[in-house]
């Protein structure tokens, strides 16, 4: 069967293509991230805010006007997002709300003596959602009743075991803190609930990977995502063989296999190649794959927060430079909201990126946005 055969340059911009292609997305706004989040197929969702959420900064690196009203509208008032889990907690199209459903089936099948052994709990729970409207893990405080769960209080465990079995959804989050409600309370009335088969759920992921990537490995097809192996590579062979994708091979990378489609490859059609500035959340879709980055970029990259600080090279949360094509440096940046004041903490460059003056005026400009974004009004280095 015929592979296609693409430069490591050509490579770099299928990987980057949804990322120097968002200033063409037309609409209001709120639509142009509506898109962004469907092509993307997942915003990850994390709690460390040490420049600004992983949400905010993905969402702001591709719709500079992004603000977090337009984000809650798609949640709460048009029902077109929610939240749940991909690789990680995330905010996802409300399209694929039905693709979320044997995620939920297999943590209630894995977890099942939990439900055994908190049934009146999680009783109490739904009853109190059902009564009294939706509620955040804080309106349980008072619950003392104790049962055989991990170590936060069991009525917080309760309403996270409901979120991930699907019997509650968070409607939205207040103070980053989500808010519980019913399912039905939650979804439009013309959702889609029919469960996947096997093979329907295994196209899903590669479509949605390769829309998202522009080139996969098998592995990064379903990277961390709850999926059948055997499904997957028999729907991949037929796939192919339907011609709704295709193999490729990078010049650079040996004989690792990727997959694509021929609509995909058309973009390397156009030679244009942003030279634009991006300072990115080190949980950018583009930056999560660690393997994938080090492969195609050849950029060595790790968050460092986790780490003992003695072993870290670069910093606590060092913030990957993307250049055009290339990764040409990180920093390690922390935003004081109080002060107003946004730290450079450590500036580091590659070893074999070249800076000029170019590079430089559009670092500092994309600094200014990222600090002014983060609540800061003057940057110390």
């Amino acid at each position: 069967m015929k592979i296609e055969i693409i430069s490591a340059d050509d490579a770099k911009r299928l990987a980057l293509h949804n990322l120097h292609s968002a200033e063409s997305r037309t609409g209001s706004p709120k639509k142009k991230l509506l898109d962004i989040i469907t092509t993307l197929g997942y915003i990850q969702i994390d709690t460390i805010s040490i420049v600004e959420r992983a949400h905010k900064h993905v969402l702001w690196t591709r719709l500079p006007e992004y603000k977090n009203e337009m984000l809650d509208e798609l949640i709460d008032k048009d029902k077109k997002v929610f939240e749940f889990w991909d690789h990680a907690a995330a905010y996802l199209p409300m399209k694929y709300f039905r693709y979320s459903l044997p995620r939920k089936k297999m943590y209630a099948e894995k977890y099942k003596h939990r439900e055994k052994k908190n049934k009146k709990l999680l009783q109490f729970i739904l009853d109190r959602i059902a009564a009294e409207g939706p509620l955040q893990s804080r309106d349980f405080e008072e619950t003392k009743k104790r049962g055989l769960w991990w170590d936060w209080k069991p009525a917080k465990e309760g309403l996270e075991y409901l979120f991930h079995t699907g019997r509650l959804m968070a409607k939205a989050r207040r103070s980053f803190q989500k808010v519980y409600d019913l399912p039905e309370k939650v979804l439009p009335a013309d959702i889609d609930l029919t469960f996947p088969e096997e093979e329907e759920h295994s196209e899903h992921l590669i479509m949605k990977s390769i829309a998202a990537n522009g080139i996969s490995s098998e592995k990064e097809l379903t990277y961390l995502r709850h999926h059948n192996r055997a499904s997957t590579r028999n729907v991949l062979n037929r796939l192919l063989e339907e011609k709704k994708i295709v193999r490729v091979k990078v010049t650079a990378n040996g004989n690792e296999i990727y997959y694509s489609t021929e609509k995909m490859l058309r973009v390397l059609s156009h030679p244009e190649i942003s030279s634009d500035v991006h300072i990115l959340s080190p949980f950018d879709n583009i930056v999560i794959q660690r393997k994938r980055l080090q492969n195609l970029f050849g950029f060595d990259y790790l968050i460092e927060c986790y780490v003992p600080a003695a072993k870290r090279k670069f910093g606590y949360f060092c913030l990957p430079v993307l250049f055009g094509d290339k990764f040409a440096g990180r920093i390690d940046a922390k935003a004081d909201r109080k002060t107003g004041e946004f730290r450079i903490i450590n500036e580091y460059l590659e070893n074999n990126f070249k800076s000029d003056d170019k590079f430089k005026h559009l670092y500092r400009d994309k600094l200014a946005k990222l600090a002014e974004f983060s609540g800061c009004s003057e940057i110390i280095s």
